[in-house]
């Protein structure tokens, strides 16, 4: 009897161990779902507090167990899905979840990210500061602010999860790279979005949207889905040229751009631009960034359209989303030092034009000022200022 016993517990103890080793999953992604399995026999042996050492042993013992299932799992379904870089950064991170929640362990979670990007193909990259944060860092050649990077061989490494050390000084606590030789590990990372996911129609809610034209007021029910906020919420400061081609999500398209077609069709242009022009202006509550999120964020189009506040950045990439699809003309995007606005190009000028590179556009300020400016005109407050022009839009040509 006591040898039964015996027997039946070890058993049991191999049994849960068994179990407990091999994690499979499947979660939500978007609209769509993921399943997969994969070893976590390693899980026990990392500690909450990490040395380079442990990142070495992670690496070389995960090395033994077998991930490429998973990693062709997360390949294919990229290819199915056309998920840009950092689309599939996002399953990276939920996948990295599955094998050890966050809240659990933050530097084995971290540890997981960087393995399924790096054998990814992505040339990514671990730090350890003295205070024992874990640094995660990706090689990126693209114009991007407001997050940390350093500089390995003249190669930039952009920090991916910065936002979890939000209130860290890394100039006081500075990382320090473990090098870890990943085979095939050298692609750049990119931040250009140039779709969103296809949600599912069901997980998109109504905002009704108004605004006052003349003597008629135009009321819009437009299709959200929550999820795009958290798409965006790590999203850093990318360059104008990534920022002001961020698109609308299908349905979202579907709810608004055939609306405010069918509204301009018949005016002429001018006036159809100036239609936009206030419907940027005056169908949202503004409200800084400063106030609204505690910094600085450039919303993405669909997010404008779902937030209650939203700043002059906001407005200005909604805006030009609008007249791109609706007439595709010409634009540029002023930035002051202060604030940022767009100048369409007409067949002529309206107003005092502003010349850039042998073209005249006309300012068309979708943020409310002061003054009830016209299509033409600038804020009185920024005509003697300098600014930049941050980008500019040629119908069939490159962006600059």
């Amino acid at each position: 009897m006591r040898l039964l016993v015996l027997l039946s517990a070890l058993f049991f103890s191999v049994a849960a161990y068994g179990q407990g080793k091999q994690a499979s999953f499947c979660f939500d992604f978007y609209g769509n779902t993921f399943c997969a399995e994969a070893d976590t026999s390693l899980n026990a042996t990392i500690p909450q507090y990490i040395t380079p050492q442990n990142i070495r042993t992670f690496y070389n013992g995960i090395n033994t167990l077998n991930y490429k299932p998973l990693l062709a799992a997360m390949q294919a379904y990229r290819n199915k899905y056309k998920l840009n870089d950092w689309l599939y950064y996002q399953l990276v991170r939920k996948t990295a979840q599955q094998l050890s929640p966050k809240n659990a362990n933050y530097s084995r979670y971290t540890l997981y990210k960087w393995y399924l990007l790096s054998n990814s193909g992505f040339d990514a990259r671990l730090a350890i500061t003295p205070e024992n944060r874990v640094i995660f860092y990706v090689y990126n050649n693209e114009d991007i602010a407001d997050i940390p990077f350093f500089m390995v061989d003249g190669k930039k490494y952009m920090c991916l999860n910065y936002h979890d050390y939000a209130h860290a000084d890394l100039h006081r606590d500075p990382p320090m790279p473990v090098p870890v030789n990943v085979p095939g590990a050298t692609h750049a990372f990119s931040y250009l979005i140039t779709r969103l996911p296809d949600f599912k129609p069901e997980s998109y809610v109504q905002k009704q949207l108004q605004f006052k034209y003349g003597n008629t007021m135009y009321h819009f029910n437009v299709k959200l889905n929550n999820e795009v906020k958290g798409i965006f919420a790590n999203y850093p400061g990318v360059d104008f040229s990534y920022y002001f081609n961020i698109p609308l999500s299908n349905e979202t398209y579907g709810s608004l751009i055939p609306a405010l077609r069918k509204n301009v069709n018949g005016m002429s242009q001018k006036k159809g631009i100036d239609y936009l022009m206030r419907f940027t202006r005056y169908a949202f509550l503004y409200e800084d960034d400063e106030q609204n999120f505690g910094k600085e964020k450039r919303m993405a189009p669909e997010e404008t359209l779902f937030s209650e506040y939203s700043d002059c950045d906001d407005r200005a990439a909604l805006f030009f989303y609008l007249v791109k699809e609706i007439y595709d003309l010409p634009m540029i995007a002023m930035l002051y030092p202060t604030h940022i606005t767009i100048a369409v190009q007409f067949d002529k000028p309206v107003g005092k034009p502003v010349i850039y590179e042998g073209r005249a556009y006309s300012v068309c300020e979708p943020t409310l000022q002061p003054e009830d400016l016209k299509i033409g005109q600038l804020s009185s407050k920024l005509k003697n200022q300098a600014y930049q022009v941050v980008y500019s839009y040629v119908p069939g040509h490159d962006a600059n």
